[in-house]
């Protein structure tokens, strides 16, 4: 989602190859020669090959510089990437174990071949340790850690939202791209964002823009 809204923002053209991780097509050994740890997205461009979705957008923002999707200070800039590093840091222990409890447990069981192919493909240790865990289910106890760590971050971001349209200075940034699919999985999982009005009226405000419906919506329109 990340990649194509910021695809879209900058009217480049692209094309889709489209993998049905609900069906393991990226459990390959062609795909995690592509990506060594065997996740989504992947970048290719002109030969290049960019594996992380923050480093992806960052990429195309740098890359293809019109309309910038950053903020000029190297204050505010320092502060976009903290944003996005934190989605990224959180992703597997907060947003996955949440959304794997309460929207997929007991749905992601794996044979015991699948599980050693998974194993042998698979060398990143928490990626290993949550397939663990996702196929066993998580506890309440890991679910209410997930929640706990979500909800650290969008208190703080209802705070900054309270007074400025956007999560960095106030500009459209890619620190808005990281974190509004998150928002848009999480509500589909349940998370109770009504706690959060202001976090509540930036994701509506992004999900009129074209790039979002284009990039999420057209391929995604309920999660």
């Amino acid at each position: 989602m990340r990649v194509r809204i910021t695809l879209e923002e900058k009217n480049l053209p692209w094309t889709s190859h489209h993998l049905d991780i609900t069906k393991k097509e990226n459990i390959t050994p062609e795909y995690f020669g592509i990506n060594p740890t065997g996740v989504v997205p992947t970048l290719v461009d002109d030969g290049v090959v960019i594996i992380e979705s923050d480093d992806i957008i960052d990429y195309i923002d740098q890359k293809f510089p019109e309309p910038p999707l950053r903020p000029e200070s190297e204050e505010e800039l320092e502060n976009m990437y903290w944003w996005m590093r934190s989605a990224i840091d959180i992703h597997v222990k907060g947003v996955k174990t949440y959304i794997y409890y309460h929207k997929m447990q007991g749905k992601m069981k794996h044979s015991e071949e699948e599980r050693r192919n998974y194993e042998k493909l698979q060398k990143n240790k928490e990626l290993l340790n949550f397939h663990k865990n996702s196929s066993e289910g998580f506890t309440p106890e890991e679910a209410k850690i997930a929640e706990k760590i979500l909800d650290d971050f969008f208190e703080k971001a209802d705070s900054i939202l309270e007074k400025h349209q956007w999560l960095v200075g106030e500009k459209f940034t890619l620190a808005d791209i990281t974190w509004v699919p998150v928002h848009f999985t999480l509500a589909g999982a349940g998370y109770d964002f009504s706690r959060y009005p202001a976090v509540e009226a930036w994701a509506n405000r992004i999900a009129e823009r074209k790039s979002f419906k284009k990039g999420v919506l057209e391929w995604c329109p309920v999660f």
